[in-house]
């Protein structure tokens, strides 16, 4: 039996945070019913596919003739949901919804706030059709405030949250990170806030809204800096690989192709085990190491000296050496790397899970293992509409309905100007 056994989940989720948080829900039980529009996915699928110029972002780099059931991002953050399309600017669709909201326990959405307004369905209404029911709004900047209508993505939130001013060199312009934190950051969050409406409701049989801002999740992440700066004055400058405190502390070249490894020495007994590692060259006894403050304010001079040995060694081998040693450093891995990773292998950690139109493909797993109900992969990511009858029918729409649903372009399972598509 899976933790959320019972628990129907309604996702509006688009992009990434939404659909992230549902997948996690689903992945222990869950059941997720992923309402989307029919234009939705084919608009970014179809126009890349078009483009020919992403076609790394289908299976098999191919986007084939349905490239909206093929992208590699939808299909790896929607496993375990069915899909029903709905078009909700339509009276017919709202009434879909509202007919579905009655039969569920939770509703996930990540638009701006203005939308589930315009479409009838905001928190109010939903409370009125089930008083029982959880909606987590996950938009870019809350509910309220200045800023609540502005439309958000990951890359841009970020540097509002104050995180891309701390990323980068000295000296250099702020940089991105180089994957968007901020979705996972939102997702881990909204599905924490769900749990715990969850458990309210199931002791109180109360539900509720749950106003989660995507931003203040990132600077909540970054609290240090924003006291340091209320406390002192100072705003924490970009210093790269560095550490305010630690050194040696950074990214090291290592033999090969674009090797590389990250060495963190945080006391004297691992300096000295590091010393000991590399078999106690002549500068490890330098004045300018002697002590904690001494290395790292000499660490340009440090950092030379100790990429001197990595760069004549494997990742992997000096991350075994060092670890051996109680020293903490780990090899930098590429995506393919990642994939053929040792630990992950015994782990079991990814999941071959096979597609009706992309094929078997592995997939991430979860990270957190329960030991009596662990998460599951019961079905793939679903084809555009692939459960639109099936779901009709749960709700007691008779096939005449569904038909007529189908006709007014309400329900489809292909995006608008495709084979005559409307």
């Amino acid at each position: 039996m899976s933790p959320l056994d019972g628990i129907r989940v309604i996702d509006l989720g688009r992009v990434w945070s939404g659909p992230l948080a549902t997948r996690l829900l689903g992945d222990f039980g869950a059941e997720v019913v992923k309402v989307e529009s029919l234009a939705g996915r084919g608009e970014y699928a179809g126009a890349a596919a078009r483009q020919r110029s992403v076609s790394q972002d289908f299976a098999g780099q191919q986007p084939g003739a349905h490239p909206w059931n093929r992208a590699s991002m939808f299909n790896d953050l929607n496993r375990n949901k069915r899909s029903l399309t709905l078009d909700l600017s339509k009276p017919a669709g709202v009434d879909v919804f509202k007919r579905l909201v009655a039969t569920a326990d939770i509703v996930v959405e990540n638009y701006t706030p203005r939308v589930m307004a315009n479409f009838g369905l905001d928190y109010p209404v939903l409370k009125g059709i089930k008083p029982g029911i959880i909606v987590l709004s996950m938009p870019a900047y809350g509910m309220d405030g200045p800023y609540r209508d502005f439309p958000g993505y990951g890359n841009t939130i970020e540097p509002v949250a104050g995180i891309t001013n701390l990323i980068g060199y000295p000296g250099e312009a702020p940089h991105p990170l180089g994957m968007i934190a901020g979705d996972v950051l939102a997702a881990l969050h909204g599905v924490s806030a769900t749990m715990t409406a969850l458990w309210h409701h199931q002791q109180t049989g109360a539900g509720q809204h749950i106003d989660l801002s995507q931003a203040e999740t990132q600077t909540a992440v970054i609290g240090e800096h924003i006291l340091g700066y209320g406390m002192n004055g100072r705003a924490q400058g970009r210093i790269g690989n560095r550490h305010p405190y630690m050194a040696p502390h950074g990214c090291y070249r290592c033999k090969g192709d674009d090797a590389w490894v990250v060495i963190a020495v945080a006391t004297d007994a691992e300096w000295l085990a590091l010393c000991r590692t590399l078999g106690g060259p002549p500068w490890c006894q330098d004045d300018r190491f002697s002590d904690q403050l001494r290395r790292w304010q000499h660490r340009d001079a440090l950092d030379a000296l100790l990429q001197g040995w990595t760069v004549e060694r494997d990742h992997y081998d000096v991350m075994r050496l060092l670890q051996a040693a109680g020293v903490p450093c780990g090899p930098v891995l590429n995506g393919r790397q990642v994939l053929d990773d040792p630990h992950l292998q015994a782990r079991g950690f990814f999941a071959d899970i096979p597609h009706l139109e992309a094929g078997i493909h592995r997939y991430a797993g979860v990270p957190v293992t329960l030991s009596q109900t662990p998460a599951a992969f019961r079905l793939p990511a679903p084809c555009l509409g692939e459960h639109n009858t099936e779901i009709l029918r749960e709700l007691g729409l008779s096939n005449a309905e569904i038909a007529t649903l189908q006709r007014e372009g309400v329900i489809g399972d292909m995006p608008p100007g495709v084979n005559g598509q409307e």
